[in-house]
């Protein structure tokens, strides 16, 4: 799946995916009225299929860093030979209220089940995922999968592979009827030290897969080997 650009001043330019709204299949409860099922496939359908804006900001410093998201469907379309649906994410990236990066990407999936293909770019970028589980209609708090694996290349010729990443869920208790559903993904992994680093994604969501919050976390490794870290929220 396509993560967003958000560019930050300060030498860390690295990557998280935007979302979607609205909910699906109602989680279950316990007797103490404490929801112990939720819906992820709804939650991810919400995530990075759906209509909506969405905005995320961060402070570096004395720096404001903001990312304005827009996803929008495209319906049907075709992608390495595939019958898919497509999703547009554009993505605008300030600092201190000024415009510093534009991207706009498209995502390519399948539903029933929902299967994500890869994605374009408007740098050229041309990825292949392999989703290597199926996304469970329902699971249960503290969960977590595996889910992609994708190499992405320079351009559709799929010549020059620039990058190979793993995408991996998990579900977290918030609060007795909230949970943190959460996709991370790793670094390079054809490169020792990538300068992208780690992002994990986190969305607050309900009983029905709503989405209540967003907070984006983004680590990159520094040479002394400690990690500096920026996060996100929703606003």
């Amino acid at each position: 799946m396509k993560t967003l650009g958000l560019c930050i001043a300060a030498g860390l330019g690295l990557s998280a995916c935007a979302g979607g709204m609205n909910g699906g299949t109602t989680g279950n409860t316990n007797q103490n009225n404490i929801v112990t099922q939720y819906p992820v496939e709804a939650a991810m359908l919400n995530i990075y299929t759906k209509q909506r804006s969405d905005k995320l900001v961060a402070a570096v410093g004395s720096q404001s860093l903001s990312a304005d998201i827009q996803v929008t469907p495209k319906g049907s379309m075709r992608f390495n030979n595939k019958s898919v649906q497509g999703t547009e994410i554009n993505t605008i990236n300030k600092v201190n209220n000024q415009i510093t990066e534009q991207s706009v990407a498209i995502n390519y999936f399948t539903l029933n089940p929902l299967v994500f293909y890869g994605f374009t770019d408007s740098t050229g970028k041309y990825s292949l995922s392999n989703q290597t589980t199926t996304i469970p209609k329902m699971a249960m708090v503290g969960d977590s999968s595996k889910l992609i694996t994708e190499n992405v290349y320079a351009d559709s010729s799929m010549r020059n592979k620039i990058g190979t990443y793993n995408q991996d869920w998990s579900l977290a208790r918030d609060t007795n009827n909230t949970a943190w559903f959460c996709i991370e993904t790793s670094g390079n992994l054809l490169l020792s030290s990538d300068p992208s680093g780690t992002s994990s994604e986190c969305y607050k969501i309900n009983a029905k897969g709503d989405l209540l919050a967003s907070k984006v976390i983004l680590s990159q490794p520094r040479s002394n080997g400690s990690t500096k870290t920026v996060t996100f929220i929703s606003q």
